[in-house]
């Protein structure tokens, strides 16, 4: 195992930076909606005309261009409407460049495995760590070809990247994709209309502490009274003082309701956002506001109490508890979950995994949960994979961001903290070493059991390879514990042991001779003639 890389150090996760709860905007009336949606696609159109001039500033934007902008905007508005627009904008863009980075490294990962695979012969074998060559020549020219495709893209991506241009749609390019499919997406103009409006109003203010409620724009009473400060163009339709107006719907948050309620009676910034759900003609109010940087527990703290080494799959959750010394305790748990169907059912069937897995651990009594530090950013490429297209839908399916995501804000709230591993090798040493010692006939242990137990041992320091029981007395040492167990300092501790030659008892040194030699000839004699006896100078006793 030459090859092992390098295994990163685990290192606590930092907890959540902010929280978001909804509701629900029940029971209103004609005129609130028609208020509503007017509001949005006011404010809409000049959210979209001011990204538009922030992707032509690109690489030159500056606070000067800022100003300029939002000052065009107020006119149209109001000065924190103005400001909201434009720092929407900016984190859009923002977030583009980030997609843009990706891309490009996606298509060098690509352009890598093929130009490797270009390089073999045809049809030669290929190994665990790297693909073989392409199975026929045709193959070979049509792979040459896409290797083309890639570094053409390649290029103008990086010309892209160093230009400041980015490729955004305001309502997403899903969905306007979908304007030429609407057959197959099961929708009518009309119906797709109203949704690609939707998307694209701008309904959301951020908080400014010192306010009254914590926010001038959006504001929301103690007692769920719902306000909105309209822009000058639509101030006619106010129905409250200082061009407001008020909606007859109340909301109620029932999570964090508390937390949320301090806030805004301290008059603490909090921001709102309105959206509308065509599929379910609701609307929504999401409330939303940062957390104050909480100083991460130290490793050591974290390891005090064991931790559940968790493995995640593309349909459950496996996690396994041990104790601070890296002992497994008790059986293997399994959390099930469907990532089939919408993302409202993927996130929902995440969420309730991940409520059972944190409730399993706050009755275990650990400190924390282990999981492991996953990127699949170059792993889904069918250039990585070729005609594997089912296996690069599971690991594509496989909700790691989201998981990790979620699991470090919920387990917060259960005071635990998160672990995460690196996670080379985790299954495959997590079988070698624990799948087969820990099956018994009543319980069944999978890979997947076996690599919650590798990740918890990681996540302790301690190295995954199992202590074996010692020896007997009668057949090594008498004085000392023997193991199979590498030391913490120990170089290359995870690997296999090495094959020492020799006798496998500390008794007689591996390149000692043989105290008996025996030549046994091919043909059928009296073979004690042919047997050469070799006898130590020892104290015999009867």
């Amino acid at each position: 195992m030459g090859g092992v890389r390098a295994v990163a150090a685990s290192f606590v996760v930092a907890g959540p930076s902010g929280v978001a709860v909804r509701d629900r905007l029940k029971h209103l009336t004609e005129q609130d909606e028609q208020v509503l949606r007017a509001v949005g696609a006011h404010q809409g159109g000049l959210a979209s005309r001011d990204l538009k001039v922030r992707c032509a500033d690109g690489l030159e934007h500056s606070a000067e261009s800022w100003a300029v902008r939002k000052r065009g905007l107020t006119g149209l508005s109001s000065s924190r409407i103005a400001g909201a627009i434009t720092k929407a904008s900016h984190d859009q863009w923002a977030l583009a460049r980030r997609g843009l980075v990706a891309h490009i490294r996606t298509l060098e990962a690509g352009i890598q495995t093929l130009k490797h695979r270009l390089s073999l012969p045809v049809g030669a074998k290929g190994t665990k760590r790297a693909a073989g060559g392409y199975r026929s020549r045709g193959e070979w020219f049509h792979k040459s070809r896409r290797l083309k495709t890639l570094e053409d893209r390649l290029a103008a991506a990086v010309a892209d990247w160093r230009a400041g241009r980015v490729r955004v749609v305001r309502g997403g390019k899903r969905l306007l994709n979908t304007r030429h499919h609407l057959a197959e997406a099961g929708l009518t103009e009309e119906e797709w209309r109203e949704r690609w409006e939707a998307e694209r109003w701008f309904l959301a203010a951020d908080g400014e502490s010192g306010k009254r409620y914590g926010n001038e724009t959006i504001r929301v009473t103690p007692e769920g009274r719902v306000s909105i400060k309209l822009p000058a163009p639509l101030a006619h339709l106010a129905n409250s003082a200082h061009g407001r107006y008020t909606l007859a719907s109340t909301v109620a948050f029932a999570h964090r309701g508390g937390e949320w309620a301090d806030r805004i009676e301290a008059d603490r910034a909090v921001a709102y956002r309105i959206h509308y759900d065509t599929g379910r003609d609701r609307w929504y109010l999401t409330a939303s506001w940062q957390k104050p940087v909480v100083q991460t527990v130290p490793l050591e703290a974290a390891r005090a109490g064991g931790v559940i080494g968790v493995d995640t799959n593309a349909d459950h959750f496996a996690a396994y508890r041990l104790d601070p010394r890296g002992n497994p305790v008790g059986e293997p748990h399994r959390f099930p979950y469907d990532l089939g169907g919408t993302a409202a059912h993927r996130d929902a069937q995440v969420r309730h995994a991940l409520t059972r897995l944190l409730h399993w651990a706050a009755r275990s009594g650990v400190t924390a949960i282990a999981i492991e530090d996953l990127d699949f950013g170059a792993e889904k490429t069918r250039e990585k994979h070729g005609r594997r297209k089912r296996f690069r839908q599971l690991i594509s399916g496989m909700p790691t961001g989201k998981f990790k995501a979620r699991l470090v804000s919920m387990a917060a709230e259960h005071g635990l903290a998160i672990i995460a591993v690196d996670p080379a090798y985790t299954s495959r040493w997590g079988a070698q070493h624990w799948q087969k010692p820990l099956t018994t006939p009543h319980r069944r242990m999978s890979r997947h059991d076996a690599a919650g137990i590798a990740i918890g041992r990681r996540a302790l320091g301690h190295p995954i390879r199992r202590r074996t029981t010692p020896p007997s007395h009668d057949r090594s040492d008498r004085a000392r514990h023997r193991t199979v167990q590498a030391a913490p300092g120990a170089p290359r501790r995870e690997e296999t042991r090495p094959r020492i030659p020799g006798p496998r008892t500390r008794s007689a040194q591996p390149d000692a001779t043989r105290t008996r030699a025996t030549r046994t000839p091919k043909t059928v004699r009296d073979v004690r003639s042919e047997q050469e006896w070799v006898q130590d100078p020892l104290l015999l006793t009867e």
